[in-house]
């Protein structure tokens, strides 16, 4: 079992910044795993945002987050980071963590999903 524990979620107004954490740990948590963010309004179908691969140094971003949003992760304490910038209204959403291999993960399949933490963006 895998559990994600996200954290840094709120409310912020239009064009401020917040960062997101997500610790990962469980016996089979693999530090091969990619990890991500997805995140889903009641408004909106669950929309990939940003992976980070095993080792940091390959990531992929959603055309709306591209620019604003960067993607981080810390093998030694297990934990992925989303430090977003420049946030709008349409950012408003509640975003999950999860983590799974990069392929999955980018295709809507990871392996686990964590509780989701809220962000609220007033204009």
């Amino acid at each position: 079992q895998v559990q994600l524990v996200e954290s840094g979620g709120g409310s912020v107004q239009a064009g401020g910044s917040l960062r997101l954490s997500c610790a990962a740990s469980g016996p089979t948590f693999d530090n091969s795993y990619a990890m991500g963010w997805f995140r889903q309004s009641p408004t909106k179908e669950r929309e990939f945002v940003a992976v980070v691969s095993w080792s940091g140094s390959d990531t992929i971003y959603a055309n709306s987050v591209k620019g604003r949003f960067t993607i981080s992760r810390d093998n030694a304490k297990n934990t992925a980071y989303l430090q977003m910038n420049s946030l709008k209204p349409e950012d408003t959403a509640v975003y999950y963590c999860v983590v799974g291999y990069g392929p999955d993960v980018v295709g809507g399949t990871p392996r686990t999903w964590g509780q989701g933490t809220q962000v609220t963006v007033s204009s």
